[in-house]
C-alpha cells in the first residue's frame, strides 16, 4: 500500500515558476530518489522534511467547516517560487510528497454521519503514524502542513514511537483540543494522546476563555502536565506578555524532545474552520515558531486548520503565503542553534 505520493521532478512545474537570473526554492529543493524513501532519508544530510496532508475530515468529524485539504497547494505555490539565496537554501530541504488520503476523502464525503467521519480519522492515525515514526527514525525534521488539528494525535505518536518516549508539545491555539475521547476528530488529539502514554507535558499558549469547555479548565488547573497560558491573561488583564507568556511554556516543555504546533485559527482573520475576529498577529506567530525552533529539543512543526477555500464558499488568497512565511521561520530558527 503507498503512504505516501512522493513528489516528482514533473510535479514542480504545476507550482515552480522559473525567472531568468533568479534561483528559485523549487529549483533546489530535495525530491524523493528512490520509492523506498524510508531507506532513502537515512543517507540525505538535509535535516527537515515537507509532508503535505490534504484532509478535511477531522474538521468535519469535530462538527467544524470543511476546507483544511486546501492548505497544502497553496503553501507549494507561494513557498516553490520564493528565492534561493544565502538567507534560506533548497538544499537544506527536503518535498517528500502527500499523504496518501484521497480513498479515504472519498469515503468520507461532506454529508457522512460523524460516527463516520470519526472512523476515518481513526483510519487516519494509523496511516500517518508510522510515516511520523519513519521520518524521526531517519533523523529528520517533519513539517506537516494542511490538514486538521486532528493530525496532533499521529504526530506525536509517531515521535513518541521513534524517540522510544513519552514526549511534550507546545501548541500556540485558541482551543486546547483536549476535548473528551468519544471517538477521534480535530478537538481531542492531545488528549489521546496524553492517555495513551505518547504525550507527557503539554502547553497551550493563547486559548481563549470562552471556547474552552469546564472540562478542559478543570483539567488544566489540576494536572501539574497541563500548561495553559490565557490569550485574556496577555491582552485584557495584561499580566504576562506575549513574550513572557510563550517563555513560559518553552519553560514547561523544553526538557524533552517537543513538537511544535500552530493552529491558525487564533491568528486574527485568518481564513479556518473556526475562524476569529480577535487573536494573535501573523507577525506574533512567526516569531513563535521562530522562537520554538530556536530550542535544542523542537522535533517538529506543524501548521494546522489553515484555508485557502472553505467548503461555505470563503477563500483567503494569503494562506499559502502566511504558511511560507512560517515555515521559513522555522526553518531559520533551528539553523540558528
Amino acid at each position: 500500500m503507498q503512504t505516501v505520493h512522493l513528489f516528482a521532478k514533473e510535479d514542480l512545474e504545476q507550482y515552480c515558476s522559473p525567472r531568468e537570473g533568479e534561483i528559485k526554492i523549487g529549483q533546489t529543493i530535495l525530491l524523493p530518489e528512490s520509492s523506498n524513501w524510508q531507506n532513502w532519508l537515512v543517507n540525505q544530510k538535509a535535516p527537515f522534511v515537507l509532508l503535505g496532508i490534504p484532509e478535511d475530515i477531522g474538521v468535519r468529524a469535530n462538527g467544524g467547516i470543511g476546507g483544511a485539504q486546501t492548505a497544502w497547494t497553496s503553501f507549494l505555490k507561494a513557498f516553490l517560487n520564493i528565492q534561493d539565496n544565502t538567507f534560506l537554501k533548497g538544499k537544506h530541504m527536503i518535498l517528500l510528497g502527500t499523504v496518501a488520503v484521497q480513498d479515504l476523502m472519498d469515503q468520507y464525503t461532506p454529508d457522512a454521519p460523524l460516527n463516520a467521519l470519526r472512523a476515518g480519522v481513526a483510519s487516519l492515525d494509523e496511516l500517518l503514524a508510522p510515516i511520523i515514526e519513519a521520518i524521526v527514525s531517519a533523523r529528520k525534521i517533519p513539517v506537516l502542513i494542511g490538514g486538521g488539528h486532528n493530525n496532533a494525535y499521529p504526530l506525536l505518536k509517531g515521535l513518541s514511537m521513534a524517540k522510544a518516549a513519552a514526549v511534550n508539545v507546545i501548541n500556540l491555539d485558541a482551543h486546547a483540543d483536549f476535548r473528551a475521547r468519544e471517538g477521534r476528530h480535530s478537538g481531542n488529539g492531545f488528549s489521546y494522546a496524553y492517555e495513551e502514554g505518547y504525550l507527557k507535558k503539554y502547553a497551550a499558549l493563547g486559548l481563549h476563555q470562552a471556547y474552552n469547555n469546564t472540562a478542559i479548565i478543570d483539567q488544566f488547573t489540576a494536572n501539574p502536565d497541563l500548561k495553559a497560558i490565557w490569550f485574556e491573561s496577555m491582552y485584557l488583564q495584561q499580566e504576562l506578555t506575549f513574550k513572557q507568556g510563550l517563555q513560559q511554556a518553552l519553560q514547561h516543555v523544553k526538557e524533552q524532545f517537543f513538537g511544535v504546533e500552530l493552529d491558525l485559527d487564533c491568528i486574527t482573520d485568518t481564513l479556518s474552520s473556526a475562524q476569529s475576529p480577535l487573536g494573535l498577529s501573523r507577525t506574533e506567530a512567526w516569531q513563535y515558531v521562530f522562537e520554538c525552533a530556536g530550542q535544542p529539543g523542537s522535533a517538529y512543526l506543524h501548521l494546522t486548520e489553515a484555508v485557502a477555500a472553505r467548503a461555505d464558499g470563503l477563500q483567503y488568497p494569503m494562506t499559502g503565503k502566511l504558511l511560507s512565511y512560517l515555515v521559513q521561520a522555522f526553518v531559520k530558527g533551528k539553523q540558528k542553534r
